[in-house]
């Protein structure tokens, strides 16, 4: 008798971008902050994965797309512990982690709905004002939220 299989095996990317240690709870908001959804290369998305760190865990691999590090910070503000993996023929040429950008613009909404992005055509800005528990202030109007509440368009 044979012994089951206790992992499901992904074909190895020879050239992109892995994602990995995305919380679960937040790893569809990741897609739609990069953009994904649109794309027409080979994606693999895995969540609920297990994970030492954070108990479970979603993970994104996208073929043949090095993304600008710039954006690749915009989660950040989601999954600030999230790591990424560039892949050039089958080896990770560069791993580091992402890290939250000063400013933050075109991906959240502000929550203020007296403030001028919610009522004219312009991209809302957040200033980062806490670092270790990602809260953002809108330059407009001054309204705060963190990245838990933040709503991302």
């Amino acid at each position: 008798m044979t012994t089951p299989k206790k992992e499901l095996a992904v074909a190895a990317l020879r050239c992109g971008t892995v994602i990995d240690h995305i919380p679960s709870n937040v790893l569809f908001k990741a897609v739609r902050i990069l953009g994904i959804e649109n794309m027409t290369n080979h994606v693999t998305i895995g969540n609920n994965l297990d994970s030492d760190k954070l108990g479970t865990k979603g993970i994104i691999k996208i073929a043949d797309v090095e993304f600008p590090e710039a954006t690749l910070n915009r989660i950040a503000l989601i999954a600030p512990r999230a790591k990424v993996n560039v892949i050039r023929d089958y080896a990770v040429v560069e791993k580091h982690r992402v890290t939250l950008p000063d400013s933050i613009v075109g991906i959240v909404r502000c929550g203020n709905p007296k403030c001028i992005t919610n009522n004219e055509p312009m991209k809302t800005r957040f200033e980062v004002i806490d670092r270790d528990n990602v809260t953002i202030r809108c330059h407009y109007c001054g309204h705060t939220v963190n990245s838990k509440e933040a709503q991302i368009d």
